[in-house]
């Protein structure tokens, strides 16, 4: 079956429409999009379209990855129950400012205020 599969790749070489197979040897589709942070090496999994639209495969049950061929480690039975996709939810960075406290201006903030308390009788 890997014969006329290629040689083993990474996820990062792996084509669109590159054809994915279940465990049992059945044809589900073809790769439509790998899922990765390329930066963080992380490896997310694979959006495949198949007869019935598209399906999200995570990356724990993706099997082998090959030039001509994706293998998945599950069945064509557990292979149907796949999900659709869903989209991915939104992400924040925190920087600086947003950190109380912490910026030169918080800081010199704190240090008047504890000033006038002490001048004031107020601490």
């Amino acid at each position: 079956m890997a014969d006329d599969a290629g040689n083993p790749v990474a996820y990062t070489a792996l084509a669109e429409d590159t054809p994915v197979y279940t465990s049992d040897g059945q044809r589900i589709g073809t790769v439509k999009r790998v899922l990765a942070d390329v930066e963080e090496d992380i490896f997310d999994g694979l959006i495949v379209d198949t007869d019935d639209g598209d399906r999200f495969v995570d990356a724990p049950n993706v099997g082998s990855l090959y030039e001509r061929r994706a293998e998945l480690s599950l069945s064509a039975e557990e292979a149907a129950h796949l999900p659709e996709p869903t989209r991915n939810p939104a992400s924040m960075e925190v920087t600086e400012d947003d950190i109380a406290g912490d910026t030169p201006g918080d800081k010199i903030r704190f240090q008047l205020s504890r000033a006038w308390a002490r001048i004031s009788g107020k601490y």
